[in-house]
C-alpha cells in the first residue's frame, strides 16, 4: 500500500487528466442537497459534503437499464429477435464517495455474483468502476456505520481513500485500479510514510469517536427466523408507514427490480427498473393473490431481509452499512436502528400472552 500527498489545488488537474480516459463521476450540490453525476469536461467534485442525498449505487446499477431491444416488423429480418444492448467501454471513476456506500457494494455484489447465478450487467459495470473514497472526518449524527460492519475510515471496496488533511489530500492507493488512476491522473508525489500513517490514524480515531448512534446485532443470527417473524413489535413498527418507498431507493444496499417489455411503434424494448418490497403490486401474482397485501407484512419483509434472512444466508453482517439515509428521509420517523435492536433483544418467552 502506497500514501500519496495530493496538494487541494492540484486535485482539479488531475481530474481533468482523468477525464481523458475515464468517465468521472462525483459529488455536486443541487439545491440545498449533494448528489453523485456525472462530470463535465469544465466541472469538478464538491467534496466539502457530508453525504449525498442518494446513494450513488445508480452508478453501477442504474434506476432504468436497457437491456435488450427488439423490432416487431415482421418484414424486418431480425424481427422477434433479442439483440444485447450496447454497453460503453469507458471506464468509470466515482471520486468522493463515502467508505459506508464503497462497504455496500460488496454487500450487493454477494446478490449479483451468486455461485448458481451471475449477473453480467452489474458485474461488468462494477468491473470497470474505480472507487476513490472520501474519508468521513465529520459523521452525520444518524450515522451508524461503526457498529454496522463498516466505519468513516473504511477501506474496504475502495480503490483509493483520501483523507482530507487541511490544504492536502492524504491518498492511500489500494489495489491496482487505484494505482493506474493515480498514475494516469498524475498523483505521483510519495508523502513520508510515517507521519502519514499517523496522521490518519488520529482523524480515524476522532471520527470514530464522534459517532454516538449505534445498532446491536450480536444476537440475531442465533433468534428463531420464525419466533421473530411472529414477533409482536411489527404492529407498531408497520403503524405509521405509508409504503412510500423512499426507504428503499435511497438505500445503498437495496436491490430489487422488475423487468419490463417497452413497445413505440414496431420497435421494442426490453428494460429493468428499480422495484421496491414496500409497494403492494410488489409481489401481486397473476392470479390476485397478494402474499404480502398488508402494510404490515411489507413492513417486516423490509427489515427482515435486511437484518434477519440476509444474517442466515450469509453468516457475515447485516445488508445495512448505517449510512443513515433511510432515518434522516423517513417521512414518518420510522428508524431502522430502533426495530434493529428491537430484533435483536428479542425474546419470545418473555412476551405474554394477551388478556383472554
Amino acid at each position: 500500500m502506497e500514501i500519496i500527498k495530493i496538494k487541494k489545488d492540484h486535485l482539479a488537474t488531475g481530474l481533468d487528466a482523468l477525464k481523458k480516459s475515464y468517465q468521472l463521476f462525483g459529488p455536486v450540490k443541487k439545491d440545498s442537497c449533494h448528489e453523485f453525476k456525472r462530470l463535465e469536461q469544465d466541472e469538478q467534485p464538491d467534496l466539502n459534503f457530508t453525504n449525498t442525498r442518494l446513494s450513488p449505487k445508480a452508478l453501477i446499477y442504474p434506476q432504468s437499464e436497457t437491456m435488450f431491444t427488439y423490432s416487431l416488423d415482421e418484414n424486418a429480418e431480425d424481427a422477434h429477435i433479442l439483440k444485447e444492448a450496447v454497453k460503453t467501454d469507458v471506464p468509470k471513476a466515482v471520486i468522493g464517495i463515502r467508505p459506508c456506500d464503497a462497504d455496500a457494494f460488496l454487500l450487493v455484489k454477494r446478490n449479483f455474483d451468486a455461485p448458481d447465478y451471475k449477473d453480467p450487467y452489474w458485474l461488468n459495470a462494477y468491473a470497470k468502476t474505480t472507487l476513490v473514497g472520501l474519508a468521513c472526518e465529520n459523521p452525520h449524527k444518524t450515522c451508524f456505520c461503526t457498529t454496522s460492519g463498516s466505519g468513516p475510515f473504511s477501506e474496504q471496496g475502495l480503490d483509493i481513500l483520501l483523507v482530507d488533511i487541511g490544504d492536502d489530500y492524504l491518498a492511500k492507493v489500494l489495489t491496482d485500479k487505484g494505482a493506474a488512476l493515480a498514475k494516469a491522473a498524475g498523483w505521483d508525489t510519495p508523502a513520508d510514510s510515517d507521519s502519514a500513517t499517523e496522521d490518519i490514524e488520529c482523524l480515524k480515531a476522532a471520527a470514530e469517536e464522534s459517532i454516538s448512534s449505534s445498532v446491536d446485532t450480536d444476537h440475531l443470527k442465533e433468534l428463531d427466523t420464525t419466533a421473530l417473524h411472529q414477533a409482536p413489535f411489527w404492529e407498531d413498527a408497520a403503524f405509521a408507514c405509508i409504503n412510500c418507498g423512499t426507504c428503499t431507493y435511497l438505500c445503498p444496499t437495496c436491490w430489487c427490480f422488475d423487468i419490463q417489455d417497452e413497445t413505440c411503434g414496431a420497435k421494442g424494448t426490453r428494460m429493468r427498473n428499480w422495484d421496491s418490497c414496500m409497494f403492494p403490486l410488489f409481489t401481486m401474482h397473476g392470479t390476485g393473490h397478494n402474499p404480502r397485501g398488508t402494510k404490515k407484512q411489507r413492513v417486516r419483509q423490509r427489515f427482515m431481509h435486511k437484518l434477519k434472512y440476509y444474517v442466515d444466508k450469509y453468516e457475515n453482517g447485516t445488508l445495512c452499512t448505517g449510512c443513515g439515509r433511510c432515518i434522516r428521509a423517513c417521512p414518518v420517523n420510522i428508524d431502522i436502528r430502533k426495530i434493529c435492536n428491537q430484533m435483536n433483544h428479542y425474546n419470545p418467552d418473555t412476551v405474554e400472552e394477551p388478556a383472554s
